[in-house]
């Protein structure tokens, strides 16, 4: 909102700007805080004994919580929401029975918009600022999630589906595809916080000759993300090995038609050989770590050893409706579960990194949001860890690292208080206190 006067927000403030496991100074914690937002841009924070003197006279607002940065969601399926807790199957066959028909219902504009809605609504109810979401094959689809996020002042990356292999209702072709693709860049790119990712859903929904008209566009329209799935299911592995036996591997597929690059995300990853990952860290892509869909699909537990010794870039993912909560710090709580079934042990302070600034590194958007530093946008969440009397108990006494995990493993909707978009108020739990005008 520009011309805004200069707000405070005082309080406990914790961000993890870089990866704590390689960067000793990337947690940065103030006890008693304050957080100076103008115009929707961070332009102060520090501890309130060193600020107090310059901005006291500047509106302020006790925050009754731990302020943190906007939670961002590397990979959400919104046309999905109303299929999440859908029973009884692994991923293929989950897509043939649940979502699938249920995304047909896209072609209509009116569901789209509802759907929208109703999806950021949520994500917002979450604590999730800024999201790279999975549309449909429709162009409405797309047109109706950033319409929505376009009046909540969202960052959201999206793009059309490109789809020529799979259910009659859900297939385009390789020309319609480019020039929906193109025409929703052209419509939408640079509006708000918006931004464009080409999206073939994965290497068994497109032709070989829609893969390279994906690769493209990626070409022609380098700002732009490429989002799609990669290694989630060994049954989607092997057909996978199938269709393209020539390949060298899932990610090769890909690489083959020039989706391999800094600005790619890949969901998932589980299932990735040596090279694979060398690979993905010498283009500079990355994968979206998605814990509760994998553990509700069956579909296996990340390998974060391995993503760590070949430098592979990280961000997290709830994967909405696969995965079974909207919540980025249960995911987080999720993702030291998966890491732990292999006998490693995900820190607190990296989980918040992966749904905060990892995210935000790996979609290209660091500059903007995820550590709360000056000059970024003042997008974050007040967590409040004595939301249940369970994490008011386990909490209490508790140190900050300890207090953070007991949120990731026990918390989950609850432990938002409040969320905040550009500094103003987009989100808050019945009963909480109003901020400054």
């Amino acid at each position: 909102m520009s011309g805004t006067s200069p707000r405070a927000f005082r309080g406990e403030i914790l961000s993890v700007g870089g990866d704590p496991r390689e960067d000793t100074g990337a947690v940065r914690y103030e006890a008693d805080g304050l957080l100076v937002v103008e115009d929707g841009v961070v332009v102060a924070r520090g501890p309130h004994a060193d600020l107090a003197e310059r901005w006291g006279a500047v509106p302020t607002y006790a925050v009754p919580g731990l302020i943190v940065p906007g939670f961002i969601d590397a990979h959400v399926h919104y046309p999905q929401m109303d299929r999440i807790a859908s029973h009884g199957e692994q991923l293929l066959d989950w897509l043939e029975r649940h979502i699938f028909p249920a995304e047909q219902a896209f072609a209509s504009r009116a569901h789209a918009d509802a759907v929208a809605a109703a999806f950021l609504d949520e994500l917002l109810r979450h604590g999730t600022t800024s999201a790279l979401v999975f549309a449909t094959v429709h162009e409405q689809s797309v047109d109706a999630l950033f319409a929505a996020a376009l009046d909540r002042r969202m960052r959201i990356a999206s793009g059309k589906v490109m789809m020529d292999r799979g259910p009659a209702d859900l297939c385009d072709t390789v020309a319609t595809s480019r020039a929906e693709s193109e025409a929703l860049i052209h419509r939408w790119r640079g509006r708000g916080r918006l931004s464009y990712a080409i999206t073939p859903r994965f290497a068994l929904t497109s032709s070989d000759a829609q893969m390279q008209a994906a690769g493209d566009l990626l070409a022609a329209y380098p700002d732009a993300l490429l989002h799609t799935h990669l290694a989630e299911n060994r049954h989607e592995c092997d057909a996978v090995t199938a269709r393209f036996p020539a390949s060298r591997d899932y990610l090769d597929v890909y690489d083959g038609f020039g989706l391999v690059g800094a600005r790619s995300v890949f969901a998932h990853g589980i299932h990735l050989s040596a090279r694979a990952c060398a690979r993905l860290a010498e283009a500079g892509a990355g994968i979206a770590v998605c814990p509760s869909s994998n553990l509700f699909l069956g579909s296996g537990f990340f390998d974060f050893g391995q993503a760590q010794a070949h430098g592979v870039r990280l961000g997290l993912g709830t994967d909405i409706g696969a995965g079974t909560s909207f919540s980025l710090m249960h995911t987080g709580g999720l993702a030291y579960q998966a890491a732990l079934a292999r006998e490693e042990r995900l820190d607190p302070f990296y989980a918040l990194y992966l749904a905060t600034a990892g995210s935000a590194h790996l979609l290209h958007i660091a500059d903007r949001v995820g550590a709360l530093a000056v000059g970024q946008e003042a997008d974050f969440v007040v967590l409040d860890d004595r939301a249940t009397p369970l994490l008011a108990r386990r909490t209490a006494q508790a140190s900050l690292a300890e207090r953070l995990f007991a949120m990731q493993i026990l918390g989950d909707d609850r432990i938002v208080a409040e969320t905040y978009v550009l500094g103003h108020p987009a989100w808050r739990r019945a009963g909480g206190c109003s901020p400054p005008a």
